[in-house]
């Protein structure tokens, strides 16, 4: 369990640290093209959940993040004999989880600033926090489902 907070720990630090690169370098709103028409970092506070959904919502997201940590621990990670994958996907999802966390916290908004535009479709601005979040979030119901259909196999 020490090896998923030591992941946490440094996937947050990582979080940490490029949005504090990111805001002494942009301003919000602004945005730098780093490949044209299709990938720019775009500074954005963001006061909702995915997707900006939730707006303005900070206090009920502080207290979903820390009910999802609470529900990580207990169920997913207590008195658990993780295998090598499961240690660093709990520890990856984690550290996204209090990378976010901690702008909540500290700003009252998440700071995101990777921007994407693919096949004329602008994604909505997200940040390393997130990729953490969502693909272990993805990972996980891979291994469930797998494990669900690997349940199946043998009865």
């Amino acid at each position: 369990m020490k090896k998923v907070f030591l992941i946490a720990i440094i996937c947050t630090l990582v979080d940490q640290v490029i949005k504090l690169i990111i805001t002494n370098s942009l301003d919000f709103g602004d945005s730098i093209q780093i490949i044209p028409s299709l990938f720019s970092l775009t500074l954005l506070q963001n006061t909702g959940a995915a997707f900006s959904i939730f707006s303005s919502g900070t206090i009920v997201l502080i207290l979903v993040s820390l009910v999802a940590l609470n529900l990580i621990y207990w169920f997913l990670i207590k008195d658990k004999d993780l295998n090598k994958l499961e240690t660093i996907v709990y520890g990856v999802l984690i550290g996204g989880i209090l990378g976010n966390l901690i702008d909540r916290v500290f700003y009252g908004y998440v700071i995101d600033y990777l921007d994407f535009n693919i096949l004329g479709f602008n994604f909505p601005v997200f940040n390393f926090a997130d990729i953490c979040i969502v693909v272990t979030i993805i990972l996980i119901i891979i291994f469930t489902l797998k494990g669900e259909k690997d349940a199946r196999k043998s009865k």
